[in-house]
């Protein structure tokens, strides 16, 4: 039996996963979370094969997970389901050690089978993303990445830096440089651009 944790933050789409996967003979969701935080806690307390997680939810995104999982070595496989279909996300998914890519809109007979072969092993990810998926270099760092995510959440400099444990001064310069990488004339235009491509 493979044993499934689902990260997902709208309630629907994590109910009609888990009823998708849970008629298959061979697989079973014993946990579900609505954000990348939860389904960290949840990974460590269950015996888990696969997880199945969207990109972007509150609190961590599927993207963070996945390489929260790979630095404390966790053993399940990550695979990421989402409506986004931007080069971006997926390199950095790949980057962080996601097994499976597959978009929201393939056919849902195609999940479970993906599910197995990763199981087994196997790389799945969307035809029609890997072509473009190498095409654009994200120029931006993680903390470049995060400062930007920030702002575009409205946050201050001050808040920013109160969050992430930084001075305004060093927030600023990250913020500057993203902004200058981007061809940007302000943070909230960086943030935009980087949004837009994938990178945050």
């Amino acid at each position: 039996m493979i044993k499934i944790l689902i990260a997902e933050d709208q309630s629907m789409v994590l109910g009609a996963l888990s009823a998708l996967l849970n008629l298959e003979d061979d697989l079973t969701v014993i946990a579900t979370a609505q954000n990348g935080k939860q389904a960290l806690e949840q990974a460590s307390q269950h015996k888990i094969d696969i997880i199945l997680t969207d990109i972007e939810m509150p609190e961590m995104t599927g993207i963070e997970l996945a390489q929260e999982l790979q630095r404390i070595n966790h053993s399940a496989k990550v695979m990421v389901l989402t409506t986004f279909t931007r080069a971006g996300y997926l390199r950095r998914a790949m980057e962080a050690g996601v097994k499976g890519y597959l978009l929201k809109d393939a056919p849902s007979d195609s999940l479970a089978q993906a599910v197995r072969k990763i199981h087994q092993g196997k790389i799945i990810v969307a035809p029609e993303l890997v072509t473009q998926a190498w095409s654009d270099n994200d120029p931006l760092t993680d903390k470049e990445r995060k400062v930007l995510r920030l702002a575009l959440e409205g946050k201050s400099t001050e808040q920013i830096s109160k969050e992430i444990f930084l001075s305004a001064g060093t927030v600023r310069n990250y913020l500057s440089e993203a902004s200058s990488k981007l061809g940007a004339s302000n943070r909230i235009e960086a943030a935009r651009i980087a949004k837009q491509n994938g990178w945050l």
